[in-house]
């Protein structure tokens, strides 16, 4: 069967999108949907080139290895393995049983440890050099021969970083299995914490990053409405949590880190997260996506919204619009050069009710999931803990949680940014609700 007669995903479209993934039926990359694509292409929205993103991250990657005098690092958290390698294989299941591990050496060359019988999962990206397997150190699948599987591994770590880390023996791992560190310590290597390479390579984005970003959130936001068009009284929680999830997946997206959706009372204090509880008439329902989309980009933005026939109550449309005046002033203060010690010391003093109640931050990283760096609130500072400026490409989710103290509601806002060379641009497009800043 030749190429031109394989099934299209999108019959009308030639034999690959504007991303450069095929129009394949079968295609390898689980990767956006027809209608995630013609969603953006009736938005005016830029594809990104994604053998362009994935050699950014790669040279990313090495060069903060060379810059730290590393022979290598080994990824084994799932989103740093999908940074190195722009692959996915369980993500949720590895999170907690680690198979994966990405080996990325000081001259670039890259192998993936993957699961035995799907090793083929990397092989899309001419990056990756070659697929192994034997990563796999944890106590339900090694049993009592953990040690032995360690040493085999750490065997060939040696003879990958020799060959091509000029046999430096310091090595970087993000997140270790205990068996796999202490093998390799036995074969000579020093061993650094990766994680702080990781964060500090992930956190400025190039434009096909912010090209899939911005794909990511519109197709978020879809799903986000079809959430507020299905909200009503009598749904529970769960029911209105669950739209969000399958418009996700209808789009391509890929899994959601929490499920933080409450309503009512069950708003304050926040955290809880969604239930079986009923949604009564006039009450409000508050939600952050925490939503892994397309492309694996996180879409990190929250509402709360106004469910019911009557009008919020007064201190209810008070709170919101001090949120949205929160999020708004702190937003102003973006643009390169400025610390994060000063956008702490110059943030917006939310009021004396509500500082018990904050959220634990006041902005955040973004990017594959909430990253690298945090911005605290004047009184939560740890000095020196986060001493830099800002950088054009970053992204960030200025975060606003408005709960007082004592009372039986909050609001939680929350807008995904990034640093452009003159300030900062406003990623995210979803309105607030009008009900709520008592404008209806």
């Amino acid at each position: 069967m030749s190429y031109r007669d394989r099934r299209k995903i999108d019959p009308t479209k030639g034999n690959a999108f504007a991303d450069t993934l095929e129009n394949d039926n079968d295609r390898m990359e689980i990767g956006p949907t027809a209608l995630a694509y013609a969603e953006w292409e009736a938005a005016g929205l830029t594809l990104p080139n994604l053998p362009a993103m994935r050699e950014y991250r790669w040279q990313r990657l090495v060069s903060h290895i060379n810059a730290r005098d590393y022979g290598a690092i080994l990824l084994f958290d799932p989103l740093n393995v999908r940074y190195g390698s722009d692959s996915s294989n369980m993500q949720l299941w590895n999170a907690h049983n680690p198979f994966r591990c990405l080996v990325v050496c000081a001259d670039g060359y890259m192998v993936m440890y993957d699961y035995a019988n799907a090793k083929f999962l990397s092989t899309m990206n001419p990056l990756v050099k070659e697929q192994r397997d034997g990563a796999d150190f944890f106590y339900f699948d090694r049993g009592d021969k953990i040690e032995d599987a360690a040493s085999k591994f750490a065997g060939e770590i040696h003879d990958l970083v020799r060959e091509h880390g000029g046999g430096n023996s310091r090595l970087a791992i993000d997140k270790p299995m205990l068996h796999a560190m202490w093998a390799l310590e036995k074969v000579g290597f020093e061993i650094f914490p990766g994680e702080e390479l990781t964060e500090k390579a992930r956190s400025v984005k190039c434009a096909d990053e912010l090209h899939a970003m911005r794909c990511s959130i519109y197709a978020c936001e879809q799903s986000v409405a079809a959430m507020e068009a299905a909200a009503q009284p009598g749904m529970t929680e769960n029911d209105v949590w669950a739209v969000l999830h399958a418009e996700n997946i209808k789009r391509g997206g890929e899994w959601i880190e929490t499920r933080l959706l409450a309503s009512g009372p069950r708003t304050n204090p926040w955290f809880q997260e969604c239930g079986p509880r009923v949604i009564q008439n006039n009450e409000i329902l508050a939600f952050d996506t925490d939503l892994v989309g397309t492309y694996g980009i996180c879409c990190d933005i929250s509402r709360t919204w106004w469910i019911g026939d009557d009008k919020p109550r007064d201190d209810m449309i008070y709170a919101m619009q001090h949120g949205v005046e929160h999020i708004r002033h702190n937003m102003e203060l973006l643009k390169p050069g400025i610390t994060i010690g000063e956008l702490s010391a110059k943030g917006h003093k939310l009021d004396a009710n509500y500082q018990a109640g904050k959220y634990g931050c006041m902005m955040h990283g973004v990017g594959l999931c909430d990253e690298w760096p945090l911005v605290a609130y004047e009184d939560k500072v740890v000095d020196g803990a986060f001493d830099y400026e800002l950088e054009p490409g970053m992204c960030l989710c200025v975060e606003a949680l408005v709960a007082p103290d004592g009372g039986d509601f909050a609001i939680k806002l929350e807008d995904q940014v990034v640093i452009t060379e003159d300030g900062y641009e406003n990623m995210t497009r979803y309105p607030f609700d009008k009900k709520l800043m008592g404008e209806m």
